[in-house]
């Protein structure tokens, strides 16, 4: 069985000086937006996960969003399994992330079954940031023109597109919406590395976010 880290340790760690919640990979030089990034980039994080077991490919944690966030992937199927596998535990990761986020899955443990390496440690900062400054999700994502390349049996590269504009970060407290204007930072190019773990999930372990990404924007 492969470890795998939760999250209730490391949230408590701060991610980051600034509380924007912008993504890593944001562009832009006032470093503020207001937009799901619902991700982050490869840059190592401070936190420090602690390890614990996982739980087998026919155990997957499950993983529920709360019903005002909505995440949309699309290009799901290829023909072939493997790529199909990829992308369908690629999404299960970027949901993973948002679940973390928004709540419903506060100890993180479906964060450490589908991300590893660099790729885990930007996700616990990204929700450790959200937590610091006491904000969740709300609004949908989309996902799209994503295309996987096979390195290997146990080895793939994934890029695809975000579409961040109808999501937005949200005071829990107050349930205050942050609302901003789509603009060219709303689109996101991502560009990962999955693994394949003995337990057969594909983990991703690298991945870089590129915001108002030309290639992304219709």
């Amino acid at each position: 069985m492969t470890r795998r880290p939760t999250l209730l340790a490391a949230i408590t760690l701060t991610a980051a000086a600034a509380l924007s919640l912008s993504a890593c990979g944001n562009d832009d030089s006032s470093g503020k937006n207001d937009k799901i990034a619902g991700a982050d980039t490869s840059e190592e994080a401070s936190a420090s996960p602690t390890p614990s077991t996982s739980t087998a490919v026919s155990d997957r944690p499950k993983i529920t969003l709360p019903s005002d966030l909505t995440l949309d992937f699309e290009d799901t199927k290829t023909g072939d399994a493997v790529k199909d596998a990829v992308l369908s535990d690629n999404a299960e990761r970027m949901r993973a992330v948002d679940a973390a986020i928004t709540g419903t899955d506060p100890k993180g443990e479906a964060i450490g079954y589908y991300n590893t390496g660099k790729a885990l440690d930007a996700a616990l900062a990204w929700v450790a940031e959200f937590k610091d400054a006491g904000a969740t999700m709300t609004g949908s994502a989309r996902y799209y023109d994503r295309e996987v390349t096979l390195k290997g049996k146990t080895s793939a590269g994934l890029t695809f597109c975000a579409d961040e504009g109808k999501g937005f970060s949200k005071d829990k407290k107050t349930g205050k919406v942050s609302r901003t204007p789509v603009t060219k930072n709303s689109y996101v190019f991502y560009n990962t590395r999955l693994d394949k773990n003995p337990d057969g999930v594909w983990q991703t372990s690298q991945i870089i976010s590129t915001r108002g990404a030309a290639q992304c924007q219709p």
